[in-house]
């Protein structure tokens, strides 16, 4: 088959498609014909050689994928050759196949096509486990989501908004706010002229936020802190404003707040299987029912997956992009 690799870690270009071994399913694994993959920023900073796959996963970048079962390993129930289905992944997304815990399959939903749903593992189960299941973000709730725009935060609008949450986000663009209220967001924060802080607190008559979505990191902990409501939940996710930073305690401890910070690929087997099937349960039907879809900025082939990455790191699209296999 052929994939992505990277023999040196570098740009964009370091991004080479070549002919590599096929994969073979172990216990419990299935092998996916690949249709689509969707590009990441955890596949950007594996390209630069800042995140290493874990232990035993493909070498070769993509977090996820949609594709038909070709082959099945030993013990594996409740899948055939054929089913088309869609895969969170450690790895090995873009390629022409992968090898997938069974675990971490899921069904195309209804009303998606099978390239589209190449969009929906990483930030289901992202969005999912981290604002419902660690901050079980409920109704009349208000969430803030840092990246209103990105993958991540068009999931977590239409998610929050189907179970009856506020949604405030903040973006760095009119274009990019407008496409968050179509998707539902309440609050629209421009992060290059606003403070969200301070909008965040008037929009709640002073609240502030129950849950945050967080993918900034350093840059954002200390207002991230006096943004949340008493009782407010912070979600980290990411660290593109940096790792370090300072928190005041004393402050978390006034609102009476909790902070998580989680990665999924790193997560056992066991643990991303939980995930996929809460997903499963509670989000599939809500995409069933047409309340929450996937958004896609674009498709590119497969092996022009260096200009993915730079449209990506130019952080002028909104939604996912995805590369289709050929």
């Amino acid at each position: 088959m052929y994939a992505i690799t990277i023999p040196e870690p570098g740009g964009p270009e370091a991004l080479v498609w070549a002919e590599v071994p096929d994969p073979v399913p172990g216990e419990g694994e299935v092998l996916v014909e690949v249709v689509a993959s969707a590009v990441n920023r955890a596949d950007v900073l594996q390209r630069q050689g800042f995140y290493d796959p874990p232990p035993g996963a493909s070498p070769y970048p993509g977090l996820e994928c949609s594709g038909r079962i070709v082959a099945l390993g030993a013990g594996v129930s409740g899948w055939s050759v054929g089913d088309e289905v869609c895969a969170l992944l450690s790895g090995g997304g873009y390629a022409q196949k992968v090898a997938v815990p069974a675990g971490q399959l899921l069904p195309v939903p209804e009303n998606v096509g099978l390239d589209r749903a190449a969009a929906l593992p990483e930030v289901t189960c992202t969005v999912w486990s981290n604002v419902f299941m660690i901050a079980h973000l409920r109704p009349g709730e208000t969430l803030l989501v840092h990246g209103g725009s990105s993958g991540i935060g068009t999931m977590a609008i239409q998610l929050a908004k189907a179970v009856g949450a506020k949604v405030a986000v903040t973006a760095g663009s009119k274009e990019k706010l407008d496409y968050c209220a179509e998707l539902g967001a309440d609050v629209l924060i421009n992060y290059r002229e606003q403070d969200f802080v301070a909008e965040v607190r008037q929009d709640t008559d002073g609240a502030g936020a129950d849950v945050i979505l967080d993918n900034m990191g350093a840059a954002y902990l200390e207002r991230n802190v006096q943004a949340l409501a008493v009782n407010g939940r912070l979600a980290i996710i990411g660290m593109q404003g940096g790792a370090k930073g300072e928190l005041n305690i004393g402050a978390l401890l006034t609102k009476r707040g909790a902070i998580s910070a989680t990665s999924l690929r790193a997560r056992p087997l066991g643990e991303k299987a939980t995930i996929v099937a809460a997903v499963r349960e509670h989000v599939w039907p809500l995409i069933a029912a047409g309340h929450v879809r996937p958004i896609v900025d674009r498709e590119l082939p497969m092996p022009e997956a260096a200009e993915a990455h730079r449209v990506l790191e130019e952080s002028g699209h909104i939604g996912k992009v995805l590369l289709v296999a050929p």
